[in-house]
């Protein structure tokens, strides 16, 4: 049984970014989580929301997915927030990852956005994607 685009990207994604030496040095390790472990130490990159939608032509199979990443410090300013998403960026923006059943079309940055939590202790940046899958042949 095939696995789903979805699942594919997240792995695919997930692989990318705890491979990359920037990444992993600006999180101090491979900090990028679906699900937080209790008093996980910061910064670290989590998978936020995901869609995923039917982007079939006439002839051919696929999916367009929007994916949301969060990032999450604890440092004084944005300077931390900043670096992460721009180190993400430079991994996945338009990268050609290698998808289990799958193909990959396209991955494009949509937007990032850094801001202070309202918590007052952490600062949050949020980075968007949109990529296009197909399955493959």
């Amino acid at each position: 049984m095939a696995s789903s685009a979805s699942w594919a990207l997240q792995k695919g994604i997930y692989e990318a970014l705890t491979s990359d030496v920037d990444v992993t040095s600006l999180l101090g390790g491979t900090r990028v989580y679906d699900d937080v472990p209790q008093n996980a130490s910061f910064p670290y990159l989590t998978f936020g929301q995901s869609q995923a939608r039917d982007w079939s032509t006439g002839s051919e199979d696929g999916q367009e997915h929007i994916i949301t990443l969060h990032v999450w410090s604890r440092a004084g300013g944005r300077h931390e927030t900043q670096e992460i998403i721009g180190a993400v960026r430079k991994v996945l923006h338009d990268a050609d990852l290698q998808l289990t059943d799958h193909s990959l079309i396209n991955l494009r940055h949509e937007f990032s956005d850094a801001r202070r939590d309202p918590d007052g202790e952490h600062f949050h940046g949020i980075v968007r994607y949109r990529a296009v899958t197909e399955p493959a042949s």
